[in-house]
């Protein structure tokens, strides 16, 4: 007799399927063999009650304080420990209960059945200009072609192109300045066709750049404001364009002046809502969320957003990372921008196996090799 343990992180269908299961028995163990940890915040003391006891019914649990029981406080954070299955039929007992458990019902019904990505597409970064934070991602004229020809060869899906510097601290660039700077680069790659080889976007917030690049081949529009400028969703919703919704708190001048969250992970949810809200009225039909690492976020923020990504798979959309060569990494290992690349593989890999569907990255080789890595030994 041999007793294996199995990793989490499984393709459960896959062993079952490897097992012998019927097809129907394939799909109750699966759910079963998936398990999820909700916190909910700020509940009715007796919701709770209510909730604990029909999580204990089916074999579920739920973590709560001590004396909720006899409602020692009105209000109560706890813990909701169920498989996928279990979560389920709660959601199924919840919508009939009072004291809000309706309103959380629906809410917990989002993260049944998350969306994970069969492929993690890598995006490469070309800066048009000379003062972004990473020097060896600036390419000017005939060399940035080179340059995401190399990434293309090297197996970039997306190649992402700016001309106006994000890093904390930089100061804004004139509309005019930045058309100047990236016009040239947009009419070289539409002469040549590139975006027959590789999806362009485009890393602008103004509706012009965008408009522009939009009209020659560019199909994804990667902005950091998330959509705030309404010219910008028109012009994304008239080329039938991908628009990327990225989260920043404040502006590059002072994002990372003192940035506070009551919940990084819970207000940054609620941006999002309120975001594809508006792409919706727009008529924005494709979107990707960007939680934005290291925009208006400490190093605590940036690692509760990577841990906790599994969170916003419930948006239904592509989650896009982007913490190539950041200062979070110099937090945590003091190393300057050009040692940066190991800590960057960690983070990304990590953020791939908790449900990220693109990474943005500057060193698009060595991406492609660890995520085939990575890959094979989930398959394993």
């Amino acid at each position: 007799m041999k007793i294996e343990k199995l990793s989490e992180g499984i393709d459960t269908k896959r062993y079952l399927k490897s097992l012998g299961a019927d097809s129907a028995g394939i799909k109750i163990l699966s759910s079963k063999m998936k398990l999820h940890f909700l916190r909910i915040g700020d509940m009715h003391v007796g919701a709770a009650n209510i909730l604990k006891q029909d999580a204990l019914s089916i074999g579920a649990d739920l973590a709560v304080p001590r004396g909720t029981v006899t409602a020692s406080q009105s209000r109560v954070d706890a813990i909701l420990i169920a498989n996928e299955r279990q979560l389920a039929e709660l959601c199924r007992k919840e919508l009939s209960q009072p004291l809000g458990l309706k309103e959380i019902a629906v809410e917990l019904k989002k993260f049944i059945g998350l969306y994970m990505p069969d492929k993690v597409k890598i995006m490469g970064v070309v800066n048009a200009n000379d003062d972004s934070f990473y020097a060896q991602s600036r390419f000017m004229g005939g060399e940035a072609l080179l340059a995401i020809s190399d990434m293309i060869e090297d197996g970039a899906d997306i190649i992402d192109i700016g001309a106006v510097s994000s890093r904390p601290g930089s100061l804004p660039v004139d509309a005019g300045e930045e058309m100047q700077r990236i016009k040239p680069l947009i009419d070289a790659l539409y002469a040549q066709k590139f975006y027959e080889k590789a999806q362009f976007s485009i890393d602008s917030y103004r509706h012009d750049v965008i408009s522009y690049a939009l009209e020659r081949g560019f199909g994804i529009v990667n902005d950091i404001t998330g959509l705030v400028d309404d010219e910008v969703c028109r012009a994304v919703s008239s080329n039938s364009a991908t628009a990327v919704i990225m989260h920043m708190q404040g502006k590059p001048q002072d994002m990372q002046h003192k940035p506070h969250y009551d919940s990084v992970v819970g207000d940054i949810s609620i941006f999002f809502e309120k975001r594809l809200e508006k792409a919706e009225r727009f008529g924005i039909k494709d979107t990707i969320l960007d939680v934005g690492i290291g925009f208006g976020k400490n190093l605590e923020h940036n690692l509760a957003l990577i841990a906790h990504l599994k969170h916003f798979l419930k948006f239904g959309h592509p989650l896009l990372v982007g913490a190539s060569r950041k200062s979070m990494i110099d937090r945590i290992v003091k190393t300057p921008t050009e040692d940066r690349l190991s800590g960057t593989l960690a983070i990304h890999l990590k953020a791939a196996e908790n449900g990220a569907g693109i990474l943005r990255v500057h060193d698009v080789k060595e991406h492609v090799q660890a995520l085939k890595v990575a890959q094979a030994i989930q398959k394993a």
